[in-house]
This record gives structure tokens, sequence and C-alpha cells, in this order.
């Protein structure tokens, strides 16, 4: 049950007539294809209706239905696909993105920079040479607090799940199927469906209530940096390597603050998890330490950064 984030730079393109009815019944496919394959709940997500959408310049998605019975009938397909705006309306949280800005080109752009967020497939009308491929290059702004309380803006580059045509599809249908299957939407589902999503990392139990009361604005965040750190461990050999090679940022607390990082662990001991990853909007922080004989992390916190009087 994927998200398909309509790419509102796709839409408005100058192009002639017949080029851009073959690229709607090329949209019209791909997305139909998506449904297919993600089930029931797949639901295509924009900043408006899409009908309100010019097609290309001068030709609106109105005077194309009503160009043929053919189109027509591509537009009752489309239709009969859950269509969900705008896409504020999906998040955890209405504000939950407010710490990102994605720009392709230099321009921002909403629907790619959703699906990033949100881990969806963004969806592309085929007309320009750029939205024909699979993934699609972003330029990611991400204001982050550090650990002594600085607020920085970060850049880097990511790349989103892209589809414009049904060839696209056969690179996003091995997570299609597993979003299918785990369709991890909150903190809850996340402490549930542990054993499964994340068999190389333990979690003690005092972090099954921070997840059940999870922030809306971090189950997508946490999810991610969980996902990076079970992907580490599974490649980790803790007879050649001291530890993982990390595929999130992982760092340890400073001498001062590691009084405040002793929990106590599944055997009764009280110990250090002063190595943590990041995750925003925020100071959010995920507290781990290494047991390399069970070749395993164990998670002791999973929230807002652990201050010195909790």
């Amino acid at each position: 049950m994927p998200l398909l984030f309509l790419n509102e730079k796709s839409w408005g393109t100058a192009c002639d007539p017949s080029r851009a009815e073959r690229a709607m019944a090329d949209f019209v496919d791909a997305v139909r294809a998506v449904a297919a394959a993600g089930g029931s709940g797949t639901a295509l997500v924009s900043e408006v209706d899409v009908k309100a959408l010019e097609i290309a310049e001068g030709y609106p998605v109105n005077k194309w239905i009503g160009a043929s019975p053919r189109n027509r009938v591509l537009w009752q397909r489309l239709r009969g696909l859950q269509g969900r705006s705008p896409v504020r309306s999906v998040f955890p949280a209405e504000d939950a993105a407010d710490h990102l800005e994605y720009r392709h080109d230099g321009e921002v752009v909403l629907g790619l920079g959703a699906a990033h967020f949100m881990d969806g497939i963004a969806v592309s009308l085929p007309v320009a040479r750029q939205w024909q491929a699979d993934r699609v290059p972003l330029e990611r702004s991400e204001l982050v607090e550090d650990d002594d309380g600085t607020l920085e803006m970060r850049h880097d580059t990511v790349d989103v799940r892209h589809l414009s045509a049904e060839p696209h599809l056969d690179g996003h249908l091995d997570w299609i199927r597993e979003t299918r299957r785990q369709g991890v939407t909150t903190g809850s589902r996340i402490w549930e469906g542990q054993a499964d999503l994340y068999p190389h990392l333990t979690f003690l139990p005092r972090v099954e209530g921070q997840l059940r009361g999870l922030n809306p604005h971090w189950v997508v965040p946490v999810r991610r940096v969980l996902e990076g750190l079970e992907e580490a461990v599974a490649a980790w050999d803790p007879a050649t390597m001291a530890e993982p090679e990390w595929r999130t940022k992982v760092t340890p607390e400073g001498e001062t603050r590691k009084r405040v990082c002793r929990f106590t662990d599944l055997d009764g001991e009280t110990r250090t998890f002063d190595l943590h990853a990041r995750f925003t909007p925020g100071a959010g922080r995920i507290h781990l330490r290494l047991v390399p004989k069970e070749r395993t992390i164990r998670l002791a916190h999973i929230g807002g950064k652990i201050r010195p009087d909790l």
C-alpha cells in the first residue's frame, strides 16, 4: 500500500497535444501498475486535485478528458485510485517536515520531497527527459540540532524512488511488496514488528513505552534510522571489525554526559549506552551499545536528547 506522490514540476511543460496525450496515457498505465502491485490502500497524493492541473502548457486535464472517449476511460481508471491532497494530509503530523526542504535543479519540489520524506514513490508525467528515470536526485536542506543545542542547516543529496512509465516499476517491485507487508506507520507498529523488521537489533523493555508514545513527527525518521542500523549490523563481522560500518551517523557521548546514559540491561546489570544515532526534527536520539558476542546492538533509548535531570 505505497503512497504515490505527484511531481508537480512535471506538469504544464510546453509540448504539442499529441505528445501530451501519449504522456498522459503512459502516466495512467504506470500509476495503475503500481496500484496493482501495491494492493488496496495505494493512494495518489498531490498538492492540488489532478483535475486542476495542466498536462501541457495551455492543455488542462479537463480539455484532455473531453478530447476522446479513450481519454475519458483513462480518467475514470485514474480516479478509481484513491486520491489525497494536499501533500501534508498524509504526513504523520501536518508540520512533520517543516525542518526539511527539497530542491531539484535549484527549485523547491513538494511532491518529490514528500515522496522521499514519507518513504514513498514519486510519479511524473513523462514529457521532459529528466523525468524518464526510476530514481531522481534531490538536494536536501535539513535543520538539525547538535549535542550542544546549536541549530544548523545541513545540506546533502538524496535519491527518491520515481517512475513515469511502467518499465520503471521493475526496480521498485521488491520494495512495494515489502511495504505492502509491513505497513509501519506508528511507533506501536515498530515495537510490535521489531523481530521481523530488525532481527539484528535488540531493545530494552523501557523502549516499548517510548515507541508506543512516539511523536508522530518522528515515526518515519526513527524507522529510517533503525533500518540503517539493521543493515549495518547485518553486514557486521565482530571478529574482524570493532564496530559495524554505520549507514547512519553514530557517535559516542562526551565523558561528562556518559553518566546520563546508564540503563539496566537485559541481564539486570547497569551499563552505559553512550553510542547514539540522531534523527530530526529536533534533537532525536537513539542510544545503543555494541554486543559483539551476540552480533547485535542493544537499544536503550528512542526519543529526545537525554537530559541530566531525567
